[in-house]
C-alpha cells in the first residue's frame, strides 16, 4: 500500500449496544446460572471496548494492524473496528505557522532579517504518517529552507543608480514574491501530503549592522530625486518667464542680463531657505 485508502468501519452505536450486552449480560448470566462459563462473554465484551474509534470533525484516524496500513477514517462519527488495530490521529484542519526571523543574504549580498507566515493542511494522511518522520517538524524545517532560498533569489530593493535595476524585489513585489514562495513550498511539502493554502512574507528588514547605513542611503536617494524634480521645475519656470517677457515686450534684456536673471531665479527657486530680496532703486545698469 503506497497511497491513501479511505475506509468506513462498522457503526459504533450498534456495536456499543452489543458490547454492553456482552459485558453486563455475561456477568448477569454467570450469577443467575451460577456457571463461570458466561464470564467469557464479559471478557469478550471488555475487549470489545478497545475497538471503538471516535473521529471528530476535520480530523482523521490512520489505522494499522501489526505495522500494516489498513486505511484512513476521515468521516466524523463513532465507529468500531478490530480491537487490535492501532489508531493514529492526524488533523485535517488548516494550521498557521509563523517562522522565526532568519538572517540571510539577498541577491546583492546584503544581510536581511526575514520571516514568513504559512497556512497549510494535510490532504494525504498516508504520506503525512509514513513518508516523513514528523510532518509538523518537516513543515518548519522546509519553510525555513524555502525562505532562505527565496531571499537569495531577489534583492531587498532596487538600486538603479548602482546598475542593479531589478523588476522583482523583496520589498516592493509582494504578490510576485508570495507566489514564488508558495510554489517553492508546494514542491517541498508535497512529499508529506501537505497542501499550501497561503504563504507570504511576515517580516522584512535590513539586518541591524547595515540598517543605519541603508536608511541614510534611502534618505540620500530621496533627497536627490526631490532635487532633480525641483531643478527640472525651476528650469521650466525660468524658460517660461523669459519667453513671456520677450513675447510681451515688457523689457529688453541682453545676454548678460538674461544670465543674471536666470542665476537669480534659480537661486530663489532651488534654495532651501527663503531669499532676501534686494530692491534696486536705480537703473538696470546700476
Amino acid at each position: 500500500m503506497k497511497s491513501e485508502k479511505i475506509i468506513k468501519p462498522a457503526n459504533g452505536y450498534l456495536m456499543l449496544a452489543i458490547v454492553l450486552f456482552l459485558f453486563f449480560g455475561g456477568i448477569v448470566f454467570s450469577i443467575l446460572q451460577e456457571n463461570p462459563i458466561f464470564i467469557l462473554l464479559s471478557i469478550i465484551g471488555f475487549i470489545g471496548f478497545f475497538g471503538f474509534i471516535l473521529v471528530n470533525p476535520n480530523t482523521s484516524k490512520v489505522v494499522l494492524l501489526f505495522g500494516k496500513y489498513v486505511g484512513t477514517i476521515k468521516e466524523n462519527g463513532l465507529y468500531w473496528a478490530n480491537p487490535l488495530f492501532r489508531k493514529k490521529a492526524i488533523s485535517l484542519r488548516a494550521s498557521n505557522f509563523d517562522s522565526e526571523r532568519l538572517k540571510v543574504n539577498d541577491k546583492l549580498g546584503n544581510p536581511v532579517m526575514i520571516s514568513t507566515i504559512l497556512v497549510w493542511r494535510v490532504t494525504n494522511t498516508y504520506k503525512a504518517a509514513f513518508d516523513v518522520d514528523n510532518y509538523e517538524n518537516f513543515v518548519r524545517v522546509q519553510t525555513d529552507a524555502a525562505v532562505r532560498k527565496l531571499a537569495s533569489m531577489y534583492p531587498y530593493d532596487n538600486f538603479a543608480d548602482e546598475g542593479s535595476d531589478e523588476d522583482i524585489t523583496l520589498r516592493s513585489s509582494v504578490n510576485e514574491v508570495s507566489e514564488a514562495l508558495e510554489k517553492e513550498l508546494e514542491e517541498r511539502l508535497s512529499i508529506a501530503g501537505i497542501e499550501v493554502l497561503e504563504a507570504r512574507i511576515g517580516y522584512l528588514a535590513y539586518a541591524q549592522e547595515i540598517a543605519s547605513a541603508m536608511l541614510k542611503r534611502q534618505q540620500a536617494t530621496a533627497i536627490v530625486a526631490a532635487r532633480h524634480k525641483i531643478v527640472q521645475g525651476a528650469v521650466e519656470m525660468v524658460e517660461m518667464a523669459l519667453e513671456q517677457l520677450s513675447k510681451k515686450n515688457i523689457v529688453e534684456l541682453d545676454e548678460e542680463r538674461k544670465a543674471a536673471m536666470v542665476s537669480n531665479l534659480l537661486v530663489i527657486l532651488c534654495g532651501d531657505k527663503e531669499a532676501s530680496p534686494v530692491v534696486n532703486t536705480g537703473t538696470l545698469s546700476h
